[in-house]
């Protein structure tokens, strides 16, 4: 199973973002989107399960939930837009992978058997970081990740 994950657009969807998902079978939108046609755009792609990040707690996408609990492939993935925000022991609770955001910076890294990962912003930029979506592979028992540069 191909998902793609994508977070801290503010609003801007690009379409080397939309060209890079292509192919998903569920996209994960790790908070920040901003404005709901980001949403609606992904959803002609695919499912989606999206999650608010703080710029999202006034305005048009205020309803989105804080964080999710997604099954996808026979894993559990907890989203949240902050994972210094982060409440719970995924170990102890069974899941397989953390999905979040908010810093910008991609990252894909295993602690205590959990895959963390930032797909980090396809977004404005900010400061010198690139402008980058994820692929979240499941094969059978297996995930991996990686990081997809827009080169915008």
């Amino acid at each position: 199973m191909r998902i793609g994950v994508i977070s801290d657009t503010h609003g801007l969807l690009r379409p080397e973002a939309i060209k890079a998902l292509q192919g998903s079978e569920h996209i994960l939108h790790a908070g920040d989107v901003g404005i709901p046609r980001v949403l609606n755009s992904l959803r002609t792609i695919t499912t989606v399960t999206a999650i608010r990040g703080n710029i999202d707690e006034r305005g048009p996408c205020h309803d989105l939930p804080p964080t999710e609990l997604v099954e996808l492939g026979g894993h559990t993935i907890y989203m949240l837009h902050d994972v210094h925000t982060l409440d719970i022991n995924p170990g102890a609770a069974g899941i397989s992978a953390v999905v979040f955001g908010h810093s910008h910076q991609p990252l894909i890294e295993r602690r205590r058997g959990i895959l963390f990962l930032n797909p980090g912003s396809a977004g404005p930029r900010r400061f010198s970081l690139p402008v980058t979506v994820a692929w979240l592979d499941i094969e059978d028992r297996d995930l991996s990740a990686q990081i997809v540069d827009l080169h915008v």
